[in-house]
């Protein structure tokens, strides 16, 4: 089953579903800000087991309007609104409790609605663990400069002259808001470029398929930038600081320790502030869930998850 969810705003969310009535429900929310639903996470949820729904968030995928639109309205895309948007697809297929998975900005969506509907959640599963703090964004965009100092060069001359390096992200999101589509094409790849810096780590891996779409990578860099800029609405350090709101709801979280994108500190804070959390950390694994032992983790986690949660 599928369709678009009006979500209001004038946007509509399209979202799938499979498995069973029958089934354990859960909602997997993925990446980005602005990756679209993938679907690699089918084969951590197998239907004899789980009734999963996926979405594409506001602005990607085939939800509408898309961002790569320049007319499409970002004041209505924001973390309210997906958390709005989670609860709204909760009521959509009629679950009254239901697992959460989220993979790297999908584990801070995951939290922030936890945290919000704690009595909707039967559980949480999180892969690449983010909570989206300050530190996390600077990490992300300045910290990891020393260890790609040519890709920083290239990301750091896409920026107007005179921006300073903790401003780029605002300087990125104001090119991908510009009128001139030649200024929002080159601001797309230049963030994607940087981006794909770090898949260097990893032998043999190589950017998304889709990434090779440009209307694709100009709304994934517009949402991103735009949630980025704005904190993702988030007060500095809220996700960990209210943690303790996630009592007695059982989680995982799986988290490679080579992770350049989630470094592992922000998942271990997690579990130490989270005590119903497990920590798994997977060795010679990076972000990528793709990975095959990361995969394996992630699925053992995730049947763990099918004998802990309380529905």
């Amino acid at each position: 089953m599928r369709g678009l969810l009006d979500v209001g705003d004038g946007n509509f969310v399209f979202w799938d579903e499979r498995g069973g009535k029958d089934c354990l429900p859960v909602v997997a929310l993925h990446g980005g800000p602005g990756s679209g639903m993938s679907q690699s996470v089918c084969r951590w949820f197998p239907v004899r087991t789980w009734r999963l729904l996926r979405f594409d968030q506001r602005g990607c995928g085939l939800s509408t309007p898309h961002a790569s639109d320049p007319t499409a309205d970002m004041a209505a895309n924001t973390t309210a609104h997906l958390i709005g948007d989670i609860e709204r697809l909760r009521v959509r297929i009629g679950v009254e409790r239901w697992v959460v998975f989220g993979s790297s900005w999908g584990a801070t969506l995951a939290l922030a609605y936890a945290q919000q509907f704690r009595t909707r959640v039967a559980g949480i599963v999180l892969a690449g663990a983010t909570t989206t703090r300050a530190s996390e964004i600077d990490w992300l965009y300045r910290g990891l400069a020393p260890l790609f100092p040519q890709e920083w060069a290239r990301f750091r001359e896409g920026a107007p002259a005179g921006t300073p390096d903790t401003g780029l992200v605002e300087a990125y999101r104001r090119l991908l808001e510009s009128p001139e589509p030649a200024i929002r094409a080159k601001a797309a790849d230049d963030w994607h470029a940087w981006e794909a810096a770090t898949f260097a780590i990893v032998p043999g891996a190589t950017p998304p398929a889709k990434w090779r779409d440009p209307a694709y990578r100009q709304a994934r860099a517009r949402i991103i930038a735009h949630y980025f800029a704005n904190g993702a609405w988030l007060e500095d350090g809220q996700l960990l600081r209210n943690a303790k709101r996630l009592a007695g709801i059982p989680g995982e979280i799986v988290q490679g320790r080579l992770d350049l994108e989630a470094p592992l500190a922000t998942a271990w804070e997690l579990a130490q502030a989270w005590s119903d959390a497990n920590l798994t950390i997977v060795p010679n694994a990076a972000h990528s869930t793709a990975n095959r032992a990361m995969a394996a983790a992630i699925r053992a986690a995730v049947q763990r998850m099918a004998k802990r949660a309380r529905y």
